[in-house]
C-alpha cells in the first residue's frame, strides 16, 4: 500500500466509523443510523454524500482479439466469450473499443508498451527512468487528503529488474502506478502486508484476530444501530474474518519464506514462487487483493487504488486452465482456445472486484454504484504485439457521473479522437480534479 508525499495536509471528519483495539484500527462502512461519537469513533463526509472512488485492473500482453466483443446497450448487450463473467453486471459496465496509447506505439516490444499505460508519457530508454505521473496518483495527489491512505498500490506478481532487448528498463514492464516521472510507487505484493496496512495491524499481535481485538466496542456500536445497520456491520465484520483467515494461511507462507531466503543468503523478492512466499495459486492471490481494494473503499481507508494482476512478460502459469505456458509465451499465439480461456479468467478478476463492490450497500445503491473501476490491458495482440488499441472496460457510475451499460468504439476516429489520455482526463474532471491537459491529451474523450 502507498501514501502519497504530495497529498493535502487537510483531513476531513469522516461519516465512517473505527473501531480501535490493541495495534490495530477497524474503519467501518457507512452505517446511516450513528451519529458521531467523539474521540474514539470517529466519521467522514458531513454533506451526506458519498466519496467518488477509481480502482485500475491491469493485464498485460493481449486478448483474445476473436472473442472479446460485445454488441448491444444495457440488458440487451451481448458477450463474446472472453467477457462472459461480466454477464451479471453489464448494464453497469461500458466496453470502450479502439482507444490507443499514443507513446507507446513504434517504440518496440513490452516495456514501451506498458511503462505509460497509465500516464500517456513518452518513456526514456537506458538507465535512467522518465515517464510521467499516472491517472490514480495524480487523483491520489489531489483528492487523497480526505482519507487514511491516499491510494492503495498493489500486484501479484514481483518487479523485475534489469533491461529488455530495446533498451527500455523492466521497471516499465512491472509498474503501472507512478508517482512522478522518475520513480514508481512501491507496489505491495504480498496479501498480509496489504491487509496490515488496512487495519493499522502491527506489533506483536498481527497473529492475533483484530475482531477478537475490538470485539467490545463493535458490540457496543451493534446495541445502538438500527435493525438494518446490524445486518450490515454483522456482514462487515463477517467478510474480514473470511478474509483475515486466508491472510492467516498466506502470512504463515510468508514467514517461512522470510526463514528459507535468510538460510540461503538471499531476498526473497529473488526467489521464485511459492519459495518467495507469494501464493501458489495465484487465483487465491488475486481474489485476495481484490478484496482488499473492495474493504478499503467501502470503508473508505482510500479512494484510489491499482492492482498489476500481472506484470508484462509475465511469467505467470495458469494449470488450473489446462494452459501448458506461462502468459507471456502463451500470448505468442493469441488465437488459440487456451489464450481465449486465460483472457475470460482476467475479465472474472474485473467481474470479482465488481460484484464485491456491488454487494456492499451505500444508501440506496451500491459502493460500485459510487465507483468507476477501469480494466485496461497494454496491447491488443500478443502475437502481433499491436498495441494501436487497447482492450478497456469499466464498470460503475462514479454516483451517476457516467452512463453504463454501453458499446463504446472510437476505432474509426482520428488519433485525435481516441487517445486514452483523454478517457483519463474525462475520468478526473467527472471526480472534480479541473486539468485541462494530461499525458498526450488536451481534451476530454467525445461522446463518453
Amino acid at each position: 500500500m502507498s501514501k502519497s508525499t504530495d497529498k493535502p495536509a487537510r483531513r476531513s471528519v469522516s461519516r465512517r466509523m473505527v473501531l480501535r483495539g490493541a495495534g490495530t484500527i477497524m474503519a467501518l462502512p457507512w452505517l446511516e443510523s450513528i451519529p458521531a461519537w467523539g474521540s474514539q469513533l470517529s466519521r467522514i463526509d458531513q454533506s451526506g454524500s458519498f466519496p467518488q472512488r477509481f480502482a485500475v485492473q491491469f493485464m498485460a500482453c493481449g486478448v483474445h482479439p476473436e472473442h472479446w466483443w460485445a454488441e448491444g446497450a444495457g440488458a440487451e448487450m451481448s458477450l463474446g466469450k472472453c467477457l462472459q463473467p461480466m454477464e451479471p453486471l453489464k448494464h453497469k459496465m461500458n466496453v470502450i473499443n479502439g482507444l490507443f496509447n499514443k507513446n507507446s506505439t513504434g517504440v518496440g516490444i513490452h516495456p514501451g508498451q506498458t511503462g505509460n499505460i497509465l500516464s500517456g508519457a513518452s518513456l526514456q530508454k537506458g538507465a535512467e527512468l522518465r515517464g510521467g505521473i499516472s491517472v490514480d496518483q495524480m487523483l491520489a495527489n489531489h483528492l487523497g487528503g480526505e482519507t487514511a491512505l491516499a491510494s492503495v498500490v498493489l500486484g501479484c506478481e514481483q518487479p523485475i529488474t534489469g533491461f529488455h532487448e530495446t533498451n527500455f528498463s523492466m521497471a516499465y514492464s512491472s509498474n503501472i502506478s507512478w508517482q512522478n516521472a522518475t520513480s514508481p510507487v512501491p507496489m505491495e505484493v504480498y496479501p498480509a502486508l496489504a491487509f496490515d496496512s488496512l487495519f493499522d495491524n502491527r506489533g506483536s499481535r498481527r497473529d492475533k484476530s483484530i475482531l477478537d481485538r475490538v470485539k467490545e466496542q463493535a458490540a457496543s456500536l451493534s446495541r445502538r444501530a438500527s435493525a438494518a445497520d446490524r445486518t450490515k456491520l454483522d456482514e462487515y465484520l463477517t467478510s474480514v474474518r473470511e478474509v483475515e483467515k486466508r491472510v492467516e494461511r498466506m502470512r504463515a507462507a510468508q514467514d517461512k519464506a522470510v526463514e528459507r531466503a535468510q538460510d540461503r543468503g538471499k531476498s526473497p523478492i529473488a526467489m521464485q514462487r511459492p519459495d518467495n512466499g507469494l501464493p501458489e495459486d495465484i487465483r487465491d492471490h488475486m481474489r485476495l487483493m481484490c478484496d482488499i481494494i473492495a474493504l478499503a473503499f467501502q470503508t473508505d481507508k482510500t479512494r484510489f487504488g491499482s492492482l498489476l494482476l500481472c506484470r508484462d512478460l509475465s511469467g505467470l502459469f495458469y494449470p488450473f486452465l489446462g494452459v501448458r505456458k506461462a502468459h507471456h509465451l502463451s500470448s505468442h499465439n493469441d488465437l488459440s482456445d487456451e489464450w481465449e480461456r486465460v483472457s475470460r479468467f482476467y475479465c472474472s478478476q474485473f467481474a470479482y472486484l465488481a460484484s464485491r463492490l456491488d454487494s456492499m450497500q451505500e444508501g440506496a445503491g451500491t459502493v460500485l454504484d459510487n465507483t468507476l473501476v477501469l480494466f485496461v490491458n497494454n496491447m491488443w495482440s500478443g502475437s502481433k504485439h499491436d498495441s494501436t488499441k487497447v482492450p478497456l472496460l469499466t464498470a460503475g457510475s462514479l454516483g451517476g457521473q457516467l452512463k453504463t451499460g454501453r458499446v463504446l468504439d472510437y476505432s474509426d476516429r482520428d488519433d485525435e479522437d481516441r487517445k486514452l489520455c483523454s478517457l483519463y482526463m474525462s475520468i478526473m474532471q467527472r471526480m472534480g480534479l479541473g486539468v485541462d491537459r494530461f499525458g498526450d491529451a488536451e481534451a476530454c474523450l467525445a461522446d463518453l
